[in-house]
């Protein structure tokens, strides 16, 4: 699903800004409402300028983490779930393949692993702190690699960090119009 054709992309002095997809990550990241509900958080490659998901949910507790995403017949275009603590996965029980990225302490790819088949025991890395398990296509439509820095948060908090990480690029972005470089 693609953000209304209103919002487009303008070229500044800072280099492509997307600023759809800021405004399209507030629109459907999942927000908490009540208690009950678990937060869902946006993805967001720093590196590469675009998100990777808008709605992954967290896994850190046992049960959550042995569970993951066995049971489930597929995974949406913008799910995934994100297992903290973790070094490795698995895919035994899962029903259909995913894009695996590994994850420092800090957020940075320490690895990526395109089309990962369904009942395979993933590879560790003693370097991963958590494990992103994505849609396939998610690392090649994106071009993450390791290396990349993520920034991972509910959709205000996205929303703030957007805004002053680079404040100069919306703010020229904002003074042009659309198409003009």
């Amino acid at each position: 699903m693609r953000p209304p054709e209103e919002l487009h992309a303008w070229t500044g002095p800072c280099g492509i800004w997307k600023q759809q997809e800021q405004v399209w990550a507030k629109a459907h990241c999942g927000r908490v409402g009540s208690k009950m509900e678990k937060p869902v958080y946006c993805i967001y490659n720093q590196t590469r300028e675009c998100f990777l998901s808008l709605g992954v949910t967290l896994a850190d507790t046992t049960f959550a983490r042995l569970k993951g995403l066995i049971g489930r017949l597929r995974l949406g275009p913008d799910e995934g779930i994100w297992i903290v603590p973790s070094s490795g996965v698995h895919t035994l029980g899962v029903l259909f393949p995913l894009d695996l990225i590994y994850l420092d302490e800090n957020h940075r790819v320490v690895q990526a692993i395109e089309y990962f088949p369904s009942f395979r025991i993933a590879p560790l890395s003693a370097r991963a702190s958590s494990v992103l398990e994505l849609p396939i296509h998610t690392i090649y439509s994106s071009q993450t690699q390791p290396g990349d820095q993520l920034l991972i948060c509910v959709a205000e908090e996205m929303e703030r960090r957007l805004r002053t990480v680079t404040p100069g690029c919306v703010e020229a972005s904002s003074a042009m119009g659309p198409g003009e470089a």
